[in-house]
């Protein structure tokens, strides 16, 4: 484990003690790739990871606080030498109808899945400008492609948001050699839907049949284990994304992902062909000099 091949990679990787953030951790270290892994608790960290290793530092971060995030950043390019991949993978899902869901919850779900992902995005750049490489992969979800979910406006609002970002990002960085992908995950066999990670609109209204219904549903699926894509195989495909030489802006994992966009392009291609002559219809008449 400690003979560290050639390609090995330099990973910066945000909530990594469960889920994808924990199985990409485990894969990397396993290939000999030197990886910084944040969690808001070490001790969790190292017993989940448990794996001990020079190639490993664990590091506690609180994502809301950006000075917390750069000492971090400093200490793993400290440690390692440099950053090759940075991964925003922390977040959390927060279900409940746009009405329902309260302000305070509400900004409560921005600050992680956004404000955080900005905050080592802010913090991690100027390493990557530095060295003139480097890659950053955003998660987003399916959820910040196609919005109709019932009961998960907010967190759908957080997912677009870091679409839009990304798509900024990789523009902005392009000339410093720096990639950007964000993912757009399907349903994962992860404890996403585990209370830790999803938060539910403490303030329920008894007209929002949908919302409860939608509810008892991925509380089915939780129970279930039913979820379709497979993590293990989910974060190989990360590692194999960040060796690829011209990684996509955008990459979707798992078929339910793949074919939800392709339903939501879809109907956007209908929409905008039906309303084509109203779109049009908006051209300011030539201006006479």
């Amino acid at each position: 484990m400690d003979n560290q091949p050639k390609n090995s990679q330099v990973w910066f990787i945000t909530g990594a003690s469960k889920g994808f953030g924990l199985e990409l951790v485990k894969q990397l270290l396993a290939q000999g790739h030197q990886v910084a892994a944040t969690s808001r608790q070490v001790p969790e960290l190292r017993q989940a990871v448990g794996t001990a290793t020079a190639h490993f530092l664990p590091l506690a971060v609180e994502l809301n606080a950006e000075a917390s995030v750069g000492a971090a950043l400093a200490a793993t390019v400290q440690q390692f030498g440099r950053l090759d991949v940075v991964v925003n993978n922390a977040g959390y899902g927060q279900l409940g109808s746009l009405e329902e869901v309260s302000d305070a919850e509400a900004r409560a779900n921005f600050e992680v899945n956004v404000f955080g992902t900005l905050n080592v995005i802010r913090q991690a750049m100027p390493y990557l400008r530095q060295q003139q490489r480097g890659h950053l992969i955003n998660f987003s979800s399916i959820a910040g492609i196609l919005g109709s979910f019932p009961g998960w406006g907010v967190y759908c609002a957080t997912k677009f948001a870091v679409e839009g970002l990304s798509e900024a990002l990789a523009a902005e960085v392009a000339p410093f050699g720096v990639n950007v992908t964000v993912v757009a995950p399907g349903y994962f066999r992860t404890n996403f839907l585990q209370s830790g990670s999803l938060q539910l609109a403490a303030d329920k209204l008894p007209d929002y049949q949908l919302v409860r219904d939608n509810e008892a549903y991925h509380e089915q699926i939780r129970q279930a284990h039913s979820q379709l894509g497979d993590p293990a195989k989910g974060a190989a495909a990360l590692i194999r994304l960040a060796a690829a030489p011209n990684p996509p802006v955008h990459l979707l994992l798992g078929a339910d992902a793949y074919g939800m966009a392709d339903v939501k392009i879809k109907h956007l291609q209908d929409d905008m062909a039906h309303w084509k002559d109203l779109s049009l219809a908006t051209a300011a008449e030539p201006s006479h000099a």
